[in-house]
């Protein structure tokens, strides 16, 4: 895997033992990753596409939605949807948000 920065210059690194890459000092803190944080892989045409992603517990996330509905629905009349599909429309709306904002982030 290789990359290039806004200078054209690059930095190769080495897959090891289960698929392992250490990912350049420099891309690391350009893109704020710490031990632990997740990347999406996914194949583009001309190589391997990694993107920083956000993930959190279902459960910790349902409880902390459900405290935000419970503020907004005071100062709006209820909702005719399921909560299940309230839920999958926020998760949708927050993919469009960080697509939007990796995509600023790229450019």
């Amino acid at each position: 895997m290789e990359y290039r920065e806004e200078q054209g210059s690059m930095a190769l690194v080495r897959v090891k033992r289960a698929g392992q890459v250490t990912l350049p000092a420099e891309l690391r803190k350009q893109f704020h990753l710490e031990e632990g944080d997740y990347l999406e892989a996914e194949a583009v045409e001309n190589g391997i596409l990694f993107r920083p992603v956000s993930v959190v517990d279902r459960q910790q996330a349902r409880q902390q939605l459900g405290v935000l509905l419970d503020r907004v629905h005071v100062q709006m009349p209820p909702s005719n949807q399921h909560p299940q599909e309230q839920e999958e429309e926020i998760t949708r709306i927050i993919k469009e948000l960080r697509r939007d904002d990796a995509a600023v982030r790229r450019s």
